[in-house]
Order: structure tokens, then C-alpha cells, then sequence
């Protein structure tokens, strides 16, 4: 079983930035981790997704400019660097990490989650 957990959501500012953190306990049979989120009365949509050999990533339009993921193999974890955020980014972000063999911003492409870190921005 592959333990999935985040880290670093918090209250900011329309403008202001913040760093999501994510770390699994081992990476055996994923190959990708993602960031989702989901707002109250949404569903969850992805944000970016990194490869594990950091070869490839993904970033949804709305967040392009914006965010950047990275990853520390040494530590198992990923990163979420959230920039000019704006009220539309509030929500649950959920980290997850799976075995991609599709489209990387898809839910069903993804075996393990975290329980999420709650983002809220003002205007």
C-alpha cells in the first residue's frame, strides 16, 4: 500500500503564492503523481501531474504561468508552487499517485490519494 500525504494549503490573498508538499511512502508501480482539486459542488479536476523521471509534465489551462510542479526523487515527493493566485484556486487540493498509461489529469489513472489540503484565496 502506497501512503500518500500533503502538505502546506493555508488562507492567502488574491496575488500572494504558496507551496504544496506531497510525499508517498514508496513509488512502487506509479509512475506519476498528480494535484487535483475540487471545490464545494464540483468535481475534481486536475491541476498539474509529473512524471516520475520528471520527463514529462501536465498543467491544466487555468493554472498554466501559474504553477509549477516539481519533484525531489531523494525524498519521494512532489511539489506545488502556486503563484498570482486568484479566488477560482480555493479548494481541496488532493495529491495522487498512480500508474499513468493515459491522460495524466484523469482521476481513474490514479491508485492512491492523500486526504487533501484545504487552499483559500481572497479577494
Amino acid at each position: 500500500q502506497v501512503q500518500v500525504v500533503e502538505s502546506g494549503g493555508g488562507s492567502v490573498q488574491a496575488g500572494g503564492s504558496l507551496r504544496l508538499s506531497c510525499t508517498v511512502s514508496k513509488t512502487y508501480r506509479t509512475n506519476c503523481m498528480g494535484w487535483f482539486r475540487q471545490a464545494p459542488g464540483k468535481g475534481r479536476e486536475g491541476v498539474a501531474a509529473i512524471f516520475t523521471d520528471g520527463s514529462r509534465t501536465y498543467y491544466a489551462d487555468s493554472v498554466k504561468g501559474r504553477f509549477t510542479i516539481s519533484r525531489d526523487n531523494t525524498k519521494n515527493t512532489v511539489y506545488l508552487q502556486m503563484n498570482s493566485l486568484k479566488p477560482e484556486d480555493s479548494a481541496m487540493y488532493f495529491c495522487a499517485a498512480g500508474q499513468v498509461v493515459a491522460v495524466p489529469d484523469h482521476v481513474n489513472e490514479y491508485a492512491y490519494w492523500g486526504q487533501g489540503t484545504q487552499v483559500t484565496v481572497s479577494s
